[in-house]
């Protein structure tokens, strides 16, 4: 392949990012594989924990804490959560931290 070859087609591919023809494929791949995630209110959820973990287990160690149940919902994709006792937590968890757990 020459070089003024390869500068065209490095053109192209450029033009195609502009036009946004790229962005729609890589978007329409993606999307394809994300599992929407339907939270309601009263649902049983688990939390995902993000901390790190330093414990004698290794790969072993709990990567989700709970059941939880969820009390609200609010707007932003943020919900409240208590747990199985009634007691509620200060702090907010997004929902993508969270996967309903079937009892």
């Amino acid at each position: 392949m020459l070089f003024n070859e390869r500068r065209l087609r490095a053109l192209y591919h450029v033009q195609g990012y502009v036009q946004g023809y790229v962005q729609r494929r890589i978007a329409r791949a993606f999307n394809k594989r994300v599992k929407s995630r339907d939270l309601v209110e009263r649902d049983m959820v688990t939390k995902e924990i993000r901390a790190p973990i330093f414990d004698l287990h290794g790969k072993f160690h709990p990567k989700r804490s709970g059941p939880y149940i969820i009390k609200t919902i609010l707007s932003g994709g943020v919900a409240q959560l208590i747990d199985l006792d009634g007691n509620e937590f200060n702090t907010l968890v997004n929902l993508d931290q969270l996967k309903r757990c079937y009892p």
